[in-house]
């Protein structure tokens, strides 16, 4: 079973698309860990399609139909909203601040704590975290 890329890696100066884009590829290959299946179009793959203006299984459909990251992407441009360089830099900031010093600091703490990474002082958001729990930090 495989985890996709890390959620700091940014398509087209996007951060967090990337790895929902690969998460659709692996679950329908069968490759996709197990611990993601439950959120795949919920969470921030919620979020990610909400800020696009696309429905995730609209998106996932073409995915699967053999669009790469890009030109995914460039599709969610097309049939959903094309953000502001000025947004996509809030986005970025935002989804890659997620859990610090914020309402969902505790959700982090408790997950932490349940991985055995409460000690990890380098671990101070979701993204991190995410990076910490699937090997790469």
């Amino acid at each position: 079973m495989k985890y996709p890329k890390s959620p700091q890696e940014k398509t087209g100066g996007i951060v967090y698309f990337g790895r929902m884009a690969e998460k659709i590829r692996l679950m329908a290959a069968g490759e996709l860990h197990p611990d993601l299946h439950a959120n795949l179009g919920k969470g921030f793959d919620g979020y990610c399609v909400d800020f696009l203006g696309v429905q995730y299984d609209e998106l996932r459909a073409k995915v699967l139909g053999g669009l790469d990251d890009v030109q995914a992407l460039e599709w969610c441009f097309e049939n959903g909203k094309r953000p502001t360089q000025h947004e996509i830099e809030i986005w970025n900031a935002f989804m890659s601040k997620w859990g610090w010093n914020d309402a969902t600091a505790e959700v982090l703490a408790r997950r932490k704590k349940e991985s055995g990474f409460e000690s990890r002082d380098d671990i101070r958001t979701m993204f991190e975290y995410i990076d910490a729990d699937e090997g790469r930090l």
